[in-house]
């Protein structure tokens, strides 16, 4: 029997709207009185100081609004399953462009709050108007403007967890709906890599999915199942820690021959 086909995730426009504007309202409160020895403090992203992880995120939040102000592609290119595998191939030009906007002026605190408190002004604003079936020329074609935002769950998501990691003093909330979303499209990344219904991998409260190939399961216990929880997970899937790390530290449980993820890892990066 063929293994049945597996049906593309549907979001929730209004939900995924609300949470990108919630998760960066925290974000900016929190960074909004950073000193300059926190912002020059380093991260887990390279060369990159906390100042450049937060001119990464006026970036992410000015590119909807930039996109929506330029003309609409006349085609999708790029389906939101794909997207996690076509971000590495922009790895190298979105370093330069946060090195660019560092050396411009924004480096004082008040001008990067400056910045962000436009970035999040504008984006507000400018969403309400916008069907979520408009294309938008991302960086890798076009896109439906629904399925971009559920992208920039993930860019808050993964560097608030970034921020928190830096300057744990900061401890930066997460928003749910937004957590939710970015463990979902991660989790789906992972089984658009590697098809199958041999392992189940659980990640509470958000996502099950089946992947890698062999014995389908289809009752039961299954036979090889992974389970974390959603920041470790996360953290795994775009390459912030490792699969033995977390093994090792009792965050994930993996039960049987075919539960190691090691070889599938990261999915981002």
């Amino acid at each position: 029997m063929p293994p049945a086909k597996k049906r593309t995730r549907s979001y929730d426009q209004t939900k995924i709207r609300t949470a990108v504007l919630t998760q960066s309202a925290m974000v900016r409160e929190a960074v909004a009185g950073l000193t300059p020895e926190q912002l020059a403090a380093p991260t887990r992203l390279g060369d990159w100081t906390v100042r450049e992880l937060v001119a990464h995120l006026t970036m992410v939040l000015g590119s909807v609004v930039r996109y929506l102000d330029s003309p609409e592609p006349e085609q999708l290119e790029v389906p939101l399953q794909d997207w996690p595998f076509r971000t590495s191939s922009a790895s190298a030009q979105v370093d330069e462009d946060v090195h660019a906007l560092t050396a411009t002026g924004t480096a004082p605190p008040g001008a990067l709050d400056a910045l962000f408190a436009d970035a999040l002004d504008r984006l507000a604003d400018t969403l309400p108007e916008a069907p979520g079936t408009r294309l938008v020329p991302s960086r890798f074609g076009g896109m439906t403007l629904a399925d971009f935002m559920v992208t920039r769950t993930v860019e808050l998501i993964v560097h608030t967890d970034d921020l928190n990691a830096a300057l744990p003093d900061l401890d930066i909330p997460y928003d749910r709906q937004a957590l939710a979303a970015c463990t979902r499209l991660l989790a789906d990344a992972l089984a658009t890599k590697a098809p199958g219904g041999a392992v189940e991998v659980r990640v509470p409260p958000y996502a099950v999915v089946q992947c890698v190939q062999g014995p389908r399961h289809t009752r039961g216990t299954p036979p090889n199942v992974v389970e974390t929880d959603p920041l470790t997970w996360i953290r795994l899937a775009t390459g912030r820690t490792t699969w033995a790390a977390e093994r090792e530290a009792a965050r994930v449980s993996a039960s049987g021959e075919r539960a190691d993820l090691t070889a599938l890892l990261p999915i981002m990066s």
